[in-house]
């Protein structure tokens, strides 16, 4: 009988590397209006048939307050609402958070890993929607084929409640 003997570090190399890196960065404007208001925010990701393959962050008022803030107010998320957040029990830990001020908001997800999970091999639109009280509502949708061959970087702009979105994609 014949024994094949292998060296850990030989089995290794010869492994492919299968770590995939998404990032996101969403930029929120300071609009310079007289009643300002922190927009609720969700990011996700939909399939060619526009269905959530992955939910990967809603921002929103975490505690309710006297004038009905919170919970009450995601169904203005029109999109996302329809595609999948109301069928989430909030909170959702590592995807839910406090609504983020006026800036750059970076997001980072690893293949394999929550929120982002297993993605299978595919065409993708990184979709990102904002909904202010006193104020709009905006889409930006960013299409993507996952997983990335190579280093890319892709963006869109908005033109009220969003500013630049930019996704970068890393093999």
């Amino acid at each position: 009988m014949r024994r094949l003997l292998f060296s850990m570090p030989a089995l290794l190399l010869a492994a492919p590397a299968v770590a995939a890196d998404l990032n996101v960065t969403v930029q929120i404007p300071q609009l310079d209006v007289a009643e300002y208001h922190r927009p609720y925010t969700a990011v996700w990701i939909e399939r060619e048939d526009h269905s959530v393959a992955a939910q990967l962050a809603v921002w929103y008022a975490q505690k309710e307050s006297r004038e009905g803030a919170g919970t009450k107010w995601l169904p203005e998320l029109r999109q996302w609402w329809r595609r999948g957040g109301r069928d989430l029990q909030l909170p959702v830990d590592g995807v839910s958070g406090a609504t983020r001020p006026a800036g750059q908001q970076k997001l980072n997800f690893h293949d394999g890993k929550a929120p982002l999970g297993d993605l299978p091999a595919g065409k993708y639109e990184l979709v990102v929607e904002a909904a202010r009280e006193v104020g709009g509502r905006e889409v930006v949708r960013v299409p993507f084929v996952w997983p990335a061959s190579a280093p890319q970087q892709l963006a869109a702009q908005g033109s009220s409640e969003l500013g630049a979105v930019k996704l970068d994609l890393a093999p």
